[in-house]
């Protein structure tokens, strides 16, 4: 149940909270002021915003909020008192100021504040962009456009070989990239103990990726994909050497090349081995299965992988009484994370944890 705050406690943030407004409305005015004075000019600056995120120890999109709001005053009249009365914060001024400066002469105050009363910040700008959109849609689509040019996407390879990514996209492919991640982004059965950015980060892979298997080149021993002891680790490109159980896991479901070299590293025999599941099996899986198998996961089939129950390098046979269906996810606990999957003679699959070693009882002291 929860507990209310002493009134004196809601009181005093409240109150507090009127004192930084005012302080940030004074702050804004001061900006604007230095701004027109020029003085910054004569320091060596290049900006009234550069010499504020500077001396103010602010960043550059607080400096010019402040001037912002500043330069918008006089325009926003009603507003500002709002906001010296309480009835409205600096950040419901902010909006409002940066509307202004949008739409220029076109700006309508007697429009806009009645909707600042009533809402948040946040939904304050959010009915202001339609605002902006109906004033002139022509300069809206144009500051639309503008965010797009500043779109980017880096990729680079960590120490440890994970791949770093970092972007910006512009708000329509912003939007249309959630739509596509967000319903994969949910949690797959009260086992799912993934953090969201975990989940996103595996949404992300498993769209990007999608329902066709990328062609991958993975250079392994036999010792290897039978994990045995010694064995080298695999190699592919833009990857870290590969863990045995990995390597297992692609080739559950994959083509297997045979490539034999001579003692002098040469190519003497090229061979190709089906392992994959495909064609004919995979729509007899997919009408069978549905998605993913694993207890309480219900994945799309379009998003999985055929699974061996029992891998094709330990005899298993690449057929529909060996092979179900997996998400990305769950097929990984499988080959990586030590579960087990066991088929029942009715069909049902049962997932077994990986078993769990205790340490050897304590001696006597």
């Amino acid at each position: 149940m929860l507990q209310m705050l002493p009134a004196s406690l809601e009181d005093q943030l409240i109150s507090t909270q009127r004192q930084i407004d005012a302080l940030l409305l004074e702050q804004s005015r001061l900006a604007a002021r230095f701004a027109e004075s020029q003085a910054w000019d004569g320091q060596g600056f290049i900006s009234a915003i550069h010499w504020i995120r500077f001396n103010c120890h602010v960043t550059s999109a607080m400096a010019a909020n402040y001037v912002c709001v500043g330069e918008e005053e006089s325009r926003m009249a009603r507003t500002v008192e709002a906001v010296e009365q309480g009835e409205l914060g600096y950040s419901h001024l902010l909006v409002m100021a940066r509307t202004a400066k949008f739409t220029g002469k076109a700006f309508d105050e007697d429009r806009l504040l009645p909707l600042a009363l009533e809402s948040s910040p946040g939904k304050f700008h959010y009915q202001c962009l339609h605002y902006r959109h109906s004033v002139s849609a022509r300069d809206y689509n144009a500051g639309q456009e503008r965010l797009r040019e500043e779109r980017s996407l880096s990729l680079s390879t960590a120490e440890d070989g994970c791949l770093l990514v970092s972007g910006l996209l512009d708000p329509l492919s912003g939007a249309e990239v959630r739509n596509a991640l967000e319903p994969l982004a949910r949690p797959s059965g009260a086992h799912d103990d993934r953090t969201r950015e975990q989940r996103l980060a595996d949404a992300f892979y498993e769209k990007v990726t999608g329902n066709q298997r990328a062609e991958l080149q993975v250079t392994a021993s036999m010792e290897t994909l039978k994990a045995h002891a010694g064995a080298a680790a695999g190699e592919m490109e833009f990857s870290l050497p590969l863990s045995s159980a990995a390597v297992q896991r692609i080739a559950c479901d994959c083509s297997l090349t045979r490539v034999l070299l001579s003692q002098e590293s040469l190519t003497i025999d090229v061979g190709r081995s089906k392992r994959v599941v495909d064609g004919a099996l995979r729509k007899a899986l997919r009408l069978r299965d549905q998605h993913c198998q694993w207890p309480g996961c219900e994945r799309p089939a379009s998003y999985c992988d055929g699974h061996h129950i029992v891998h094709w390098i330990h005899g298993g046979e690449t057929n529909l009484a060996n092979v179900v269906l997996l998400c990305r996810r769950h097929h990984r606990m499988v080959h990586e994370g030590g579960w087990q999957l066991v088929k029942t003679d009715e069909g049902k699959i049962i997932a077994i944890a990986p078993t769990i070693t205790f340490g050897m009882p304590r001696g006597p002291d």
